[in-house]
């Protein structure tokens, strides 16, 4: 074995075992994701996140959904305020830990919860889900 071929070998080795250490941690990584709305750095992801939640609750709740467009605007931040005033909180159109927990723990379940492909993303304190 050469020396290029181990070194590809080991850095194998070691991705994978970094995958497989991120698969058994908790996920708790939501904790670490940015706020989103006015002023925030706004991963599309995130975004698309909030948009699909909120209107997953909308649409329970028989109101008009927004487009999950990935882009924070009028729209989606008219779509947050609703939300917290719903959750009652105050409409301030940031998605931070509070507001994040709860479009997580109301969304669907492919999606939402502490399990779902958008926990991530959102911020979150995760004590909705404890």
């Amino acid at each position: 074995m050469t020396a290029k071929s181990f070194g590809r070998a080991v850095l194998a080795v070691a991705m994978a075992g970094t995958a497989l250490l991120g698969l058994a941690g908790t996920a708790d990584a939501s904790e670490s994701a940015g706020y989103i709305g006015d002023n925030q750095t706004n991963d599309s992801t995130g975004v698309w996140c909030v948009q699909h939640l909120l209107n997953d609750v909308a649409r329970a709740n028989n109101r008009a959904t927004i487009d999950e467009d990935r882009i924070w605007g009028p729209k989606t931040k008219d779509q947050v305020q609703w939300f917290q005033a719903f959750v009652h909180v105050q409409p301030d159109g940031i998605v931070g830990p509070f507001t994040g927990d709860n479009l997580l723990y109301r969304g669907d379940a492919q999606y939402g919860g502490k399990h779902g492909a958008c926990f991530p993303y959102i911020p979150s304190d995760s004590g909705l889900f404890e």
